[in-house]
C-alpha cells in the first residue's frame, strides 16, 4: 500500500524524517520497502498560461505562445492533441530535468525556434495507471488560479514523501490510513490520532421512501445504501487529485473519487450507483444463478455462477458484489442521483469471484483480507457527506439497511506472568497496561491477569499469542536481550528416527550419492506411480497453481526422475541422487481427513558406470545392520523392468524395492537407462535390532570353498541362498555369488551360477574333512533343487 507522509501527518500528530518513520515502522512488524519522492531528479518546472496557438501547416504541431511569469511570452512547439488557448499548463524550461534524467534544451522544430516543452504528467514521472483519462493521450491542465512562473511541486503535492508499506495477510487494518495512523501513534510514546469528521446535512425526504434492500444470502453480513440527489458530475478538485495519484489510484470524477478517497482513508469499500438507471427501487443482494450474466465496468461481458455474489434490481445483476460495478448503472456526467453502497461481503467468495475473473482490485483486496466492521456505515456517512461538499445535491434522510448490524469488541485474557515468560522480559503491570494503552485497547487488570478489550479495527487480535506479539511490537524488538537457552544438566539426543535418517544420509553420502529435494507436489498421475496405491488414497489441492503441482505425492521416485531429466538436458551424464523425506497418503485411518505422513529414503543411479548391481549394493550396505535381509525378484511393479527388479525383505516383511526403471517410462521422462530404490523408513525403524551384540573376533582362520552350479535361467540368486541356507551348515558363515555365465557351452534356458562359501568356527580351526563334508551337505540340498554341480 501507498502512503501519503503529507496526509499521514495530518492525521497523527507525528514530525519526523519519513526514512526514520519507515525504520521505525519496519521494525515494529510493518515493512516499509522505500520512501519515494516524485519531485526527485526534477528541476525547472513551472506553470504555463497558453495565450495563443498557431497550426504549423501540413504537421500536427502548434506555435504556442506561453506566459512563464515574465515580461514576454515564450515560443514553444507542441504536438499534444489537447493543446489549447487559455489553459494553464506544465512548462520545462531550457536546462530543466524531467522524467528519466532527460534535459530539456533550446532547439529548433521544423525550423521555428522552441524554448522549452509542454509537458504530460507522465513526462514528469506520474506512473500512467495514475493519470486521469481525459489526459492519458496529451498534456495536463493545471488549475486556472495557478500563478504563471510558480513551480508546479506544490500544485501536483510532488514533493510529498510517499511510503511503500508491504502488508502482510494478519495486519490488514494497516491497509487504511486510519489504520497506519493508528499504528504510528502507537510505536511513538505520546502521539495521538486527529480523524476529523463529516456533518450530515439531510433533507426532510427519507430515503427508505425511494430505496428498499433485501439480502438473500448468507454471505453479506450487511448491506447499506444512502441516496444523494440533484448531484453535479464533474473532475475532483486538485488536492483530491493530487492525494489520489499519490496513493497510486487514477482520478475519474468527483464522485467515484470521493468512494475512492473513503477506500483509502477507512479502508471500507464503496460503490456509487447511478440510481436514475434503477427500473425499480428494491435492491436485493443474492447469490447468482448458474449462466447468469451481466456486463462489468470493463465492458466485457461474464458468465456468472451460483458461487458469484451480485447486487441486482429488478431480478437483473448491476454489480459483481465486492469486485466491480456494472455497466448499465455507471456513473456519468449526466447522472444526477447517486445510490452509495457500503457493505460487509464473505472474504472467501470475494477471493474466489476475483480469482475466477482475474478482477483484483483495491475492493476486493480488503474484502479477502477484512475490514474494520465498525466504519462500515461512518465511512458511507462521511463519503455522503463528501459528495455534498463537491458535487452538490442533497442528502436523503436516513439509510436503508440490510439489518442492525453492529461489530462487537474482543475480549482477550492473559497473565503478565505469560508475557514475560513467552518474551524473556521483566515487565510490571503498569508497562503492559501502557503499551495496551498505545495501542487502543482497554484493560481491566484483576491481580496479575490482563483482560484486553480490543476494538474491531484490530480483527487479527484473537489469541493470547496475538497479545504477546503485540507488547513485543510495542516494546520493541531491539530491547529485547539477547540471552542463551537455559538447557541445564541434559543431555540432548536424536530420537531413534532421527538417528536412522541421520545413518542413512551418512551411508549414502559415504556411497558417492548426492542429496537432493524435490517438489511435494505433483500431478496426479505420477503421484501413484511405483505404488500399488489407488487413486481415493491421493490428496489433492483444492486451488493448487498449476496442473503440474495438484496432487501430494505418494512416492519419492517421480520426483527424483524429473530432477534426473532436468540434469540430463544439460550434460550431467552420470547422476547419483537421493533424498529422503515424506509421502502423504490416506490409509483409510485418519479422523481429520488429512492424510499420513510416510518418512522414505530414495535413489536414483543413471550413468555408464551403474548397473543394478551397484545399486543392489548400496541397499545391502544400508541394510547391514538388519538380519535376515532378502531380496526377491518381482515384476508387479510396472513402472520397472519386469527382468530386473526386487523386493527388498527383512525376515517376511517388505520394506521397499529396486530395479530398473521401464524403457516406455525413461522414454517418457527422456531419461537414459536408470535404476532406482524406494526403502520405508517405518518399516525399518520397526525392524531395527534392538541391542548389536558383542562378539568376539574368531581366532582361527576362515576356509574358502568355491562351487558352480548349472540352473535354469529363471532361477534367481536368492532362491539359491535360500537353498544353502536350509542345508543348516552351522560352520557356514557366508555366501557370495561372484560369477554369472550364459552363453557358449551352456544350454540357452540355463545359466551358470558360481558362489564363494566361507567356513569358519569360533572354537577351533576347520579340517579339510569338516569342511569337505560341510560342502557335500549344501551340494546335496542344491541337487535337490535341481541344480547340475559343474
Amino acid at each position: 500500500m501507498q502512503v501519503s507522509y503529507k496526509w499521514l501527518k495530518e492525521l497523527v500528530n507525528i514530525e519526523v524524517p519519513a526514512h526514520d518513520l519507515s525504520e521505525k515502522m519496519s521494525t515494529s512488524g510493518i515493512e516499509v520497502e522505500g520512501v519515494d519522492v516524485r519531485s526527485a531528479g526534477l528541476s525547472k518546472l513551472v506553470v504555463g498560461e497558453v495565450l495563443s496557438t498557431e497550426a504549423i501547416p501540413e504537421t500536427h504541431l502548434n506555435i504556442c505562445q506561453v506566459n512563464i511569469g515574465e515580461d514576454t511570452p515564450t515560443q514553444i512547439v507542441c504536438g499534444a492533441e489537447n493543446i489549447k488557448a487559455g489553459i494553464k499548463v506544465i512548462v520545462a524550461l531550457p536546462g530543466a530535468r524531467i522524467a528519466g534524467n532527460h534535459k530539456i534544451k533550446k532547439g529548433k522544430i521544423r525550423g521555428i525556434e522552441s524554448l522549452g516543452m509542454i509537458c504530460s504528467l507522465q513526462e514528469i514521472g506520474f506512473p500512467e495507471n495514475v493519470v486521469p483519462k481525459a489526459f492519458a493521450e496529451g498534456i495536463y491542465y493545471l488549475p486556472t488560479d495557478a500563478t504563471n512562473g510558480d513551480d508546479i511541486f506544490d500544485y501536483l503535492e510532488m514533493h510529498d514523501e510517499v511510503l511503500e508499506l508491504s502488508i502482510t495477510p494478519n495486519r490488514a487494518d494497516a491497509l487504511s490510513m486510519r489504520g497506519v495512523a493508528h499504528e504510528v501513534a502507537a510505536i511513538y510514546e505520546n502521539k495521538t490520532v486527529n480523524f476529523d469528521e463529516k456533518v450530515l446535512r439531510e433533507s426532510s425526504l427519507k430515503t427508505s421512501e425511494k430505496l428498499s434492500v433485501a439480502v438473500e444470502t448468507d454471505k453479506a453480513l450487511t448491506y447499506n445504501l444512502r441516496l444523494i440527489e440533484n448531484v453535479v458530475v464533474a473532475p475532483s478538485p486538485q488536492w483530491l487529485q493530487n492525494r489520489l495519484m499519490n496513493e497510486g489510484i487514477r482520478p475519474i470524477n468527483n464522485v467515484v473519487d470521493v468512494t475512492n478517497f473513503v477506500l483509502l482513508y477507512f479502508g471500507q469499500p464503496l460503490h456509487a450507483f447511478d440510481y436514475d438507471q434503477f427500473e425499480e427501487k428494491k435492491v436485493v443482494v443474492r447469490q447468482a444463478k448458474a449462466t447468469e450474466k451481466m456486463t462489468t465496468l470493463d465492458d466485457i461481458e461474464r458468465e456468472l455462477s451460483a458461487d458469484d455474489i451480485v447486487i441486482t434490481v429488478a431480478g437483473k445483476p448491476v454489480a459483481l458484489a465486492g469486485v466491480m460495478g456494472g455497466k448499465d448503472t455507471e456513473m456519468t456526467a449526466k447522472t444526477t442521483t447517486v445510490a452509495l453502497e457500503s457493505a460487509i461481503f464473505q472474504g472467501t467468495s470475494i477471493r474466489k469471484t476475483s480469482q475466477k475473473f482475474n478482477l483484483r482490485s483495491e475492493s476486493s483486496a480488503r474484502f479477502e483480507k477484512g475490514i474494520n466492521q465498525a466504519d462500515v456505515t461512518t465511512a458511507l456517512d462521511y463519503a455522503a457527506a463528501m459528495i455534498v461538499e463537491l458535487a452538490g445535491g442533497q442528502l436523503t434522510s436516513g439509510i436503508v439497511s440490510s439489518n442492525d448490524f453492529t461489530a462487537k469488541d474482543v475480549t482477550v485474557s492473559i497473565t503478565l506472568t505469560k508475557i514475560n515468560r513467552s518474551l524473556g522480559l521483566i515487565l510490571n503491570q503498569a508497562e503492559v497496561v501502557a503499551i495496551f494503552d498505545r495501542l487502543g485497547f482497554t484493560t481491566t487488570v484483576t491481580d496479575e491477569k490482563f483482560d484486553v478489550t480490543v476494538p474491531p479495527r484490530r480483527w487479527d487480535i484473537a489469541i493470547e499469542a496475538d497479545l504477546i506479539e503485540e507488547v513485543a511490537r510495542i516494546y520493541g524488538y531491539d530491547n529485547i536481550p539477547n540471552t542463551l537457552p537455559q538447557a541445564g544438566s541434559t543431555i540432548g539426543e536424536l530420537t531413534k528416527a532421527q538417528q536412522l535418517a541421520r545413518d542413512v544420509r551418512t551411508t549414502l553420502e559415504g556411497a558417492g550419492l548426492s542429496e537432493i529435494i524435490s517438489y511435494s507436489l505433483t500431478t496426479a498421475e505420477k503421484a501413484v506411480q511405483f505404488t500399488k496405491l489407488p487413486t481415493e488414497h491421493l490428496t489433492a489441492l483444492a486451488m493448487p497453481m498449476s496442473e503440474e503441482r495438484s496432487t501430494l505425492r505418494v512416492n519419492l521416485i517421480s520426483g527424483i526422475l524429473d530432477i534426473v531429466h532436468y540434469n540430463l538436458a544439460r550434460g550431467n551424464d552420470s547422476l547419483a541422487l537421493y533424498e529422503v523425506g515424506q509421502v502423504f497418503a490416506k490409509l483409510g485411518n485418519e479422523t481429520d481427513n488429512r492424510p499420513t505422513e510416510l518418512p522414505q529414503v530414495a535413489f536414483a543411479l543413471t550413468g555408464k558406470t551403474y548397473d543394478f548391481y551397484t545399486i543392489k549394493g548400496i541397499v545391502e550396505t544400508l541394510l547391514l545392520q538388519f538380519d535376515n535381509v532378502r531380496f526377491e525378484a518381482d515384476q508387479s511393479i510396472t513402472e520397472l523392468h519386469p527382468g530386473r527388479t526386487a523386493r527388498v525383505l527383512i525376515g517376511d516383511v517388505e520394506v521397499g524395492f529396486l530395479g530398473q526403471v521401464h524403457p516406455t517410462l525413461a522414454k517418457a521422462y527422456d531419461i537414459s537407462e536408470t535404476y532406482v530404490a524406494n526403502l520405508d523408513l517405518s518399516a525399518l525403524l520397526a525392524n531395527l535390532p534392538e541391542q548389536v551384540i558383542f562378539t568376539d573376533i574368531p581366532k582361527f582362520q576362515a576356509s574358502r570353498r568355491d562351487i558352480a552350479l548349472l540352473v535354469d535361467r529363471v532361477t534367481t540368486n536368492q532362491a539359491i541362498l535360500d537353498v544353502i541356507a536350509s542345508s543348516k551348515v552351522k560352520t557356514l558363515i557366508k555366501a557370495d555369488l561372484f560369477d554369472v555365465y550364459m552363453g557358449e557351452n551352456v544350454a540357452s534356458d540355463k545359466k551358470s551360477l558360481a558362489y564363494t562359501l566361507t567356513f569358519q568356527s569360533a572354537e577351533n580351526q576347520l579340517t579339510d574333512d569338516e569342511i569337505t563334508a560341510a560342502v557335500t551337505k549344501i551340494t546335496k540340498k542344491l541337487v535337490e533343487f535341481g541344480a547340475e554341480i559343474r
